[in-house]
């Protein structure tokens, strides 16, 4: 059986970075099996993927502690990731499932390499959805009143199920900046890609009336700022003067769950560095 982990790493770029990684590596019997890298210019900072194998599982814990001192040396913010380890997700949704649909089936057909541990929403909509598929789903309600209550159960409903990721997946709800200052790095978003226009109900309608000829989709991380985190993903398809709102939003569903989906993905896989507020994602 492959014992394969995948290093992340960034830190000021300067020379003999990828030598002295790659050295570490072979030093240690591993066999690297994909390595991507970039050097941002403006910011002065290098960003490194390593995919490996080690010898054995015994191996990785030496391994760490060769990192953790050549991290010193260079000024590194790094992660070693167990490849094999499927990520714990918790879904949110509101009355818009055509996200967490896709989602759902693509984590039952393999084609997504994570676990559904629950899903939860502010509305029982799609609790039989959630059964369905024999995902836990919680139902926790919402006002200005029980905000606070609502999000404490939701940091307990992922510390209990060891959660990884959570993905709103069109959860209308804006979170406080306690509860996105706790999911800082472990929390997906996925909108339209109309804002800052179009803000509010019925984005799609507002996008026909003025005529649009592109719509599009957006995941980012979550953060204080609504809708500002740092972009994973994005994509758009055209429409013309003859579709209707209902096919604009239609497009813009099929449009949504694929770039959700690719975001998670992404995450998962650790192929998205932080740099500033902009990711660097290698494919």
């Amino acid at each position: 059986m492959r014992h394969d982990h995948i290093l992340t790493l960034s830190c000021p770029d300067r020379t003999g970075i990828v030598y002295r990684v790659t050295g570490l590596l072979f030093e240690s019997g591993c066999n690297i099996l994909d390595a991507q890298q970039f050097g941002d210019e403006e910011s002065g900072r290098f960003f490194l993927r390593v995919h490996f194998d080690v010898p054995g599982p015994a191996e990785i814990d030496i391994l760490q502690e060769g990192f953790a001192s050549l991290a010193e040396v260079f000024g590194m913010d790094w992660q070693i990731h167990d490849a094999r380890q499927r990520a714990r997700l918790l879904v949110l949704v509101s009355k818009q499932g055509h996200c967490l649909n896709d989602l759902l089936f693509r984590a039952h057909s393999r084609q997504l390499p994570v676990d559904i541990a629950a899903v939860a929403s502010n509305h029982e909509d799609f609790a039989p959805l959630a059964a369905s598929y024999g995902i836990p789903f919680h139902h926790l309600p919402i006002n200005a009143d029980t905000r606070a209550e609502q999000e404490r159960r939701l940091l307990d409903l992922i510390e209990l199920e060891r959660i990884d990721l959570v993905v709103l997946a069109r959860y209308m709800q804006i979170l406080s900046p306690q509860l996105c200052q706790a999911l800082a790095g472990r929390a997906i978003n996925i909108h339209h890609s109309f804002l800052p226009s179009f803000k509010g109900a019925k984005p799609y309608h507002q996008a026909h009336q003025r005529g649009v000829k592109i719509i599009g989709a957006t995941a980012h991380y979550v953060t204080g700022d609504l809708d500002e985190g740092p972009i994973i993903e994005q994509d758009i398809a055209r429409v013309d003067h003859a579709m209707t709102p209902r096919d604009l939003v239609r497009l813009g569903s099929d449009t949504e769950s694929l770039v959700l989906a690719r975001a998670v993905r992404r995450h998962v896989e650790h192929r998205i560095l932080l740099n500033g507020h902009r990711t660097v994602v290698f494919r």
